[in-house]
């Protein structure tokens, strides 16, 4: 299971779930959680940072990432690309390139993330990020906010994740900022998200939209849910972050759709076949 965080956070929020999927599996399956760019620990090779945080960026980045872990295609595990918001929309789209390019994918999971209502909600993201300190005090600080606004539901995940998502800083005033504040990636957010549903429709991979119940799919996903073109659960009880606030239900169904589906990809016939 590949995983691609959403904006603003990193590879540490699938922390908990991947500890879920290793306990679930006994080992069989593995984890793989990255840090894009700008996120994270990651940090740039060049003089100055790469503030280009554009869909095809970030379509580039992961991909070379995969070439990089994984340069024989043949002899590299079949992936299961797994992406949280911004990251679902990496992940779906990376699919049909790594395909091109002979690697074996499993399926496309997307979590709590639908073209329609995450254009709709653009024009309101400023005022939404208004409400959010520019700094704090201390380390806990940035916990406690997270948690007591329900941002992030589990403490316990919300302790391991946070770290990696803010940077200190000399200021004596407020020295623990937003390692990647969400405001400067406001000229990306229409791109992460255009033409989200028609691209995850077409994957030629198995395809699963996990949602909070909170969430509601546009027209055309409503169409393709229909049609039986891909799984739907929807996960009561959380918030936007699934996978931090509720990882061993995330961590159930996505080994049950991982096992569905390797199955049916190394050679096992689907019902009805000859």
């Amino acid at each position: 299971m590949i995983c691609h965080h959403g904006a603003g956070y990193s590879g540490l929020s699938f922390a908990c779930f991947a500890k879920e999927i290793s306990d679930t599996t006994k080992g069989e399956c593995g984890v793989l959680a990255i840090d894009a760019r700008r996120h994270g620990k990651t940090s740039s090779t060049e003089a100055t940072e790469d503030e280009d945080l554009s869909i095809e960026v970030l379509v580039d980045d992961f991909c070379a990432l995969m070439q990089t872990i994984y340069p024989d295609p043949a002899a590299a595990p079949t992936l299961l690309l797994i992406g949280h918001s911004m990251g679902g929309s990496v992940m779906v789209r990376s699919s049909p390139i790594l395909l091109e390019r002979k690697y074996r994918v499993t399926g496309v999971a997307v979590i709590d993330v639908v073209e329609g209502s995450a254009v709709d909600a653009l024009p309101h993201m400023h005022s939404l990020l208004n409400a959010r300190p520019d700094g704090f005090d201390t380390i806990e600080d940035v916990i406690e906010w997270h948690v007591s606004t329900k941002t992030i539901r589990n403490p316990t995940s919300a302790r391991v994740s946070i770290p990696s998502i803010i940077k200190m800083e000399t200021s004596p005033v407020l020295p623990y900022k937003w390692r990647t504040p969400l405001r400067s990636t406001a000229p990306y957010w229409l791109s992460w998200f255009q033409g989200l549903s028609k691209q995850f429709l077409a994957s030629r991979t198995a395809r699963l939209l996990v949602l909070a119940g909170t969430e509601r799919l546009d027209n055309e996903l409503m169409i393709g849910q229909m049609q039986g073109k891909f799984q739907l659960v929807v996960i009561p009880g959380v918030g936007h972050m699934v996978q931090e606030d509720d990882p061993t239900r995330l961590a159930e169904v996505l080994v049950e759709f991982w096992r569905r589906n390797e199955r049916v990809i190394v050679g096992v016939k689907k019902v009805g076949d000859l």
